[in-house]
């Protein structure tokens, strides 16, 4: 049985797709037509366009600027050919120097190349001189991303580039619609808050789904028939091994009620669930990120129960959005994340079972600043890419086992991790260097080995654990 949201509108990507083709018909069939998805995410959703259309099919390659110290923040993009697009209203705001803005660039163009040579290894990019391009994507938010694409896409020479993507708000795509022959969407709503939130799984797609995708659209196979089976609904978005269907549980949109506000989040209750993890998302995200979706997906599959939930209500949202004043408020978001807990040990079907956090860049501050006020009921935490630094004087107040992940490439992250793991006080601690790896965890494997890290420890403190102390979570 499947549970949707007041804005899901898709199970997955593929399914995404083959609504998107549906109204992509008039491009079906022709000689000059190619599909170029922008991976990951797009890849999936441009493989059934692909497919539908009788098209070739091949990757165009977009990835943002993240803004230091809070990448999930897009201050710009970079696209194939080097073309880079700036929000220069983002960089001022936070103060962005020109160094960082080149060194950022710099890795990030490695990073596109790196990822270009993974996906295709020696079979050359297709030409689109000439040609009409369908350029698809899982969706827009703010369009940077998918402007740096246009541009560097221009420079290719095509006859027309056409836009298509599953959902994206009215407003992007007004105005990306004056830069493109045509601009096609499934959906384009007003209420826009990410584009993870119109998707039953949005869970993160892989590397290496990229490069089978490429090459069963290069090598037809009888394969492509069997993935067309409504049967399988899930398609491959769904490939979390051991993970449980929804019939195993509980899955539900909840309104979680505080003194100050009504926070809105997303509880999955595994069958036999004894243990249930809150999610405090990091800077510039909400409970939406398709990072966090896929860890929490991880521990559903280990029996462990997930609450997703945004710790600013939309109004705060759009404030903080342009002035950043709640984001890195850690006290504040604390405060959110200990209402959240309480209202959970008041909920009769969730206050028997053990908590811990799992918090992500500033959200792990506020993660341990709460759990060291919830010192009886918190039985673990795990930090993601984390800045548990800004849990400031609260670092030494914190008992419980605690768990920080950082990725092998950011340094400057790992000091900061290094620091605040030697001021923990916990009996039970551990920094794990994820090799390879960015803030974001966006490289091949790396967030899989941070979801199951994360299950592991998640599990064997909630067998250790007693019952949390409801008495003390509701002063």
């Amino acid at each position: 049985m499947a549970f949707w949201n007041e804005y899901t509108l898709f199970q997955n990507r593929a399914e995404a797709g083959r609504k998107l083709a549906a109204l992509l018909h008039a491009y079906a069939n022709r000689k000059d037509l190619i599909v170029l998805g922008i991976p990951r995410g797009g890849v999936p959703v441009a493989f059934e366009v692909a497919k539908a259309l009788h098209a070739p099919l091949d990757i165009f390659l977009s990835r943002k600027l993240g803004a230091p110290g809070q990448e999930e923040l897009a201050f710009g993009a970079l696209a194939t050919g080097g073309t880079r697009v700036l929000d220069w209203e983002i960089i001022e705001a936070i103060g962005i120097s020109e160094e960082q803005i080149d060194q950022i660039t710099a890795k990030v163009k490695k990073e596109l190349e790196r990822r270009a040579n993974f996906y295709r290894g020696a079979r050359p990019p297709l030409k689109v001189e000439g040609l009409t391009v369908l350029l698809v994507d899982d969706g827009i938010a703010t369009g940077s991303s998918m402007r740096a694409a246009i541009q560097a896409l221009r420079q290719m020479k095509p006859a027309r580039i056409v836009v298509a993507v599953p959902v994206a708000p009215q407003s992007t795509c007004s105005r990306l619609g004056r830069e493109v022959y045509e601009l096609i969407c499934v959906h384009s709503p007003q209420d826009f808050y990410a584009i993870g939130q119109f998707y039953e799984d949005f869970s993160q797609t892989a590397d290496e789904e990229v490069t089978e995708l490429l090459r069963q659209a290069a090598e037809p196979s009888p394969q492509n028939v069997a993935q067309d089976d409504p049967s399988d609904p899930g398609g491959r978005s769904n490939m979390i091994p051991g993970r449980q269907s929804q019939s195993d549980g509980i899955k539900r949109e909840v309104s979680i009620e505080l003194v100050e506000a009504t926070l809105e989040g997303t509880l999955v209750f595994p069958k036999h669930a004894d243990g249930l993890v809150l999610f405090a998302h990091g800077s510039g995200s909400s409970r939406h990120s398709p990072r966090n979706r896929y860890v929490a997906q991880v521990l559903q599959a280990h029996g462990i129960a997930t609450l997703l939930f945004d710790l600013l209500t939309r109004s705060e949202e759009s404030v903080d959005q342009y002035s950043g004043e709640l984001r890195f408020d850690i006290p504040f978001l604390a405060k959110r994340l200990v209402g959240a807990t309480k209202w959970i040990l008041n909920s009769p079907d969730t206050k028997d079972l053990k908590v811990g956090y799992f918090g992500a860049s500033t959200g792990a501050g506020a993660a341990l600043m709460a759990a060291a006020e919830l010192p009886n009921v918190i039985s673990a935490v795990v930090s993601r890419g984390g800045r548990p630094d800004l849990a400031g004087d609260a670092l030494e107040l914190v008992q419980v086992p605690t768990l920080l992940i950082v990725g092998g490439d950011d340094e400057p992250v790992i000091g900061m991790n290094r620091e605040a793991l030697a001021k923990l006080k916990s009996p039970d601690k551990k920094l794990v260097i994820v090799q390879g790896a960015t803030h974001l965890f966006e490289e091949s494997g790396t967030l899989e080995e941070v979801a199951r890290i994360a299950a592991e420890w998640f599990s064997h403190h909630f067998r250790t654990a007693r019952k949390p102390q409801v008495r003390s979570a509701a002063n």
